[in-house]
């Protein structure tokens, strides 16, 4: 594989065909597959796999998403989001199972999520729980030769770092989302990825304009049109040693101005590439 081959984030459960189409539509050679529907039969699995083998397309990383999360505020996310809430702690870990297994049929080593807001406190009861759940998950992730990979953001980099720490499995990296960082405020992206930086097995490209006044909301926006900085990101990834794909991840509903948009940024990634790549 290239060095930052470019690649798409596709939704979670949805149909992994159209995932795929979406990533051939871009014109790119790496996707991160969404996690399938929970009534994704056999034959539907079987035929996307035959599809995704004509593709040439590499699935690096396939992301977990669960049924009922809601990102809608901060505190439906807090509730809602992976496995910090004891009520769907234990459907959601089988589903993460679930997900490992598919993901060693398709020949993946790395499933990823957002876990949920990790405690600052690790004397919160809520922390134990939170680490004794990933360390059952990275250990069924280990037997399938896998990596589990947190998504970043909904807490500080020290905060995540501690928790990879107290987990304690060789199996557990980062997907590293600098404009989740900003979202949540957890803190500034670059230093958060000098934190973070031996652990990074995957990257979002997406990047976020924060609000200059009050009561105004983040807003996403196109790679290298935010706050992130993205040449001074890519460059950042270089200098920590990251070889691995830039996963473009654009939220927006509608299919037709998200597959436009990713085009638009696929082209801005591979200048800012070659121009970072190039450079001593």
């Amino acid at each position: 594989m290239e060095e930052m081959p470019i690649g798409v984030m596709t939704w979670v459960l949805r149909d992994p065909i159209e995932a795929l189409e979406l990533a051939q539509a871009v014109g790119v050679k790496t996707m991160q597959l969404g996690c399938p529907p929970d009534d994704y039969d056999s034959a539907s699995k079987e035929e996307f796999k035959k599809l995704l083998r004509k593709s040439g397309i590499k699935v690096t990383t396939v992301f977990c998403g669960y049924v009922g999360e809601n990102y809608a505020t901060m505190e439906t996310t807090k509730e809602t989001v992976g496995l910090r809430n004891p009520k769907f702690r234990g459907e959601r870990m089988r589903k993460t199972f679930q997900i490992s297994d598919f993901a060693k049929e398709l020949g993946v080593n790395v499933i990823a999520a957002h876990i949920g807001f990790v405690p600052e406190d690790p004397r919160e009861p809520i922390y134990r729980d939170m680490v004794e759940t990933m360390q059952k998950i990275a250990d069924h992730c280990k037997n399938n030769g896998q990596y589990f990979a947190l998504e970043t953001g909904q807490e500080t980099a020290k905060t995540l770092l501690r928790f990879i720490k107290d987990v304690g499995r060789d199996n557990i990296g980062v997907n590293f989302d600098p404009a989740n960082i900003l979202f949540y405020g957890s803190g500034d992206p670059i230093e958060a990825l000098e934190i973070l930086k031996d652990h990074v097995i995957g990257v979002h490209c997406k990047d976020i304009k924060m609000p200059t006044k009050v009561g105004q909301k983040p807003k996403e926006v196109l790679f290298g049109d935010g706050d992130v900085g993205a040449e001074r990101f890519l460059r950042k990834l270089k200098e920590i040693g990251y070889r691995g794909p830039l996963t473009i991840e654009r939220e927006v509903q509608d299919i037709e101005e998200q597959r436009r948009d990713m085009i638009k940024i696929r082209k801005t990634l591979e200048e800012l590439r070659r121009r970072v790549l190039s450079s001593t």
